[in-house]
């Protein structure tokens, strides 16, 4: 991922999170698991955290693909 304080990813960043409902102060959260290969993305641990990796997941997925024109 490129620059992540760059203004075209904090806007990919705010959209992903606006859609899949992540509250800003989370969103820094979603930083350090686009710094990681895919495979070390972190999942739900089944103790009812919040936010659950699987949104945090989801959300970096979406700045991925916004960021890429999909």
């Amino acid at each position: 991922m490129s620059d992540e304080r760059d203004p075209a990813f904090e806007r990919a960043l705010t959209q992903a999170s606006d859609e899949h409902g992540l509250q800003v102060e989370y969103r820094d959260c979603v930083r350090p698991i686009l710094r990681a290969p895919e495979e070390q993305w972190p999942r739900c641990c089944g103790g009812g955290c919040e936010p659950c990796n699987e949104l945090l997941v989801r959300v970096a997925r979406r700045v991925i693909a916004i960021r890429s024109g999909k």
